[in-house]
């Protein structure tokens, strides 16, 4: 069939040429007549009855798949008809049409009915022919393999067509949710970066008010600190903003993974944090890239917490495994303090963040230190 057809157009030239197709041949068997072999004989002289009925027969198929059942008693009883008048067609194919037709669809409707009819309508055909005169072997056997054939081959195609769709589901139920996945990790890296960026000008901000005039040189580099950070901001934004992108010239830069954590600490420096920062191990390999993203995400927000709710000094741990990543922020908070404004889900979003690497991530206050502790393993992050 062309592909250039439309489908309801292809449609209806599929039902023209069953309907010749089944038509032709009923026809040649009506004209034909007699049986085979030593049996063979002249049955009635076609008529307009016969073919009337053939007609009918044949265009009963038009809706063999918007009524199939109805189709198929339908030209069950036609063909009945025809033997019972002895026009010698002793294989009817209305029939064998019609019963592929209701086993190729979905199962929405009881099958046992149409099969109990089929059946039944064999026999009943044999002993009217039986009844009629000699009857050969081969037509005993003709009608029963070729409904039973149709009936088969429909129910093998719908099974098959039933498991390509839930392949096709299957598919497409795994597409959206990789989709999502990636969805919510480009929203935990939009939230972590513009989190981070705000509370760090947030700070650098107030110590540029503080300082305006006690000392004008360190106010004059928060407010450069300020400017740098607002500038990588909208610049990792736009990397982040871009993975939902199919512009093939937009910005495929890495994001910052773990060789930007000492620049991390820098900024946090210049805004007043004092960190210590120690990097130990010596891997095999680098950290797998999910997990070089993942621990400057806790270090940057960890360093964030400290900023807004410490002292004023933290320390930064990382120690590289063979196998696995540590990490460990620590730094002090006052003994008794008020919850500033603008709390949100950030110590949620580092355990999800660990825990989608297969890994863990323990926080909490200890004493007079806020303590965070968190082990990516590589093994996930290189599947």
């Amino acid at each position: 069939m062309p592909a250039l057809l439309e489908p309801h157009v292809r449609d209806r030239v599929i039902d023209i040429a069953v309907v010749v197709s089944v038509l032709v041949i009923s026809v040649l068997q009506l004209v034909l007549g007699g049986g085979f072999g030593d049996f063979a004989e002249v049955t009635a002289e076609p008529d307009g009855l016969s073919f009337a009925l053939v007609l009918l027969s044949a265009l009963a198929l038009v809706w063999r798949y918007r009524h199939p059942r109805a189709v198929v008693l339908a030209t069950l009883t036609l063909s009945l008809a025809l033997a019972a008048l002895d026009y010698g067609v002793h294989a009817p194919v209305a029939p064998a049409v019609a019963l592929y037709a209701f086993a190729v669809r979905p199962r929405r409707e009881p099958t046992w009915p149409v099969l109990a009819a089929a059946i039944a309508a064999w026999p009943a055909l044999v002993l009217i022919e039986v009844a009629a005169g000699p009857y050969a072997v081969a037509d005993y056997l003709l009608p029963g393999l070729i409904w039973t054939g149709a009936w088969l081959i429909g129910d093998r195609r719908r099974y098959l067509r039933a498991r390509v769709a839930d392949e096709v589901d299957h598919a497409r139920r795994e597409h959206e949710l990789v989709v999502a996945e990636e969805r919510a990790r480009i929203a935990r890296e939009l939230h972590d970066s513009a989190g981070h960026a705000l509370n760090t000008i947030l700070v650098q901000a107030g110590a540029a008010r503080v300082l305006r005039e006690r000392d004008s040189e360190r106010s004059a580099q928060a407010v450069a600190t300020i400017e740098d950070l607002a500038r990588e901001t909208i610049e990792e934004i736009d990397r982040i903003v871009g993975l939902l992108r199919e512009d093939r010239e937009m910005d495929r830069s890495p994001l910052p993974g773990i060789d930007q954590i000492p620049a991390l600490v820098e900024r946090q420096r210049a805004g007043g944090l004092d960190v210590h920062l120690t990097i130990d191990g010596e891997p095999d390999r680098p950290p797998p890239t999910p997990v070089s993203r993942a621990v400057y995400r806790i270090a940057q927000e960890s360093l964030t917490n400290a900023s807004r709710h410490g002292t004023g000094s933290a320390a930064i741990a990382i120690q590289l495994g063979p196998d696995a990543l540590e990490l460990s922020v620590a730094n002090p908070v006052a003994t008794h303090v008020e919850p500033r404004p603008g709390g949100g889900r950030g110590i949620a979003g580092m355990r999800e963040r660990a825990k989608l690497l297969g890994g863990s991530l323990q926080a909490g206050r200890r004493g007079s230190r806020y303590e965070l502790h968190a082990q990516l393993p590589y093994s996930r992050a290189e599947r």
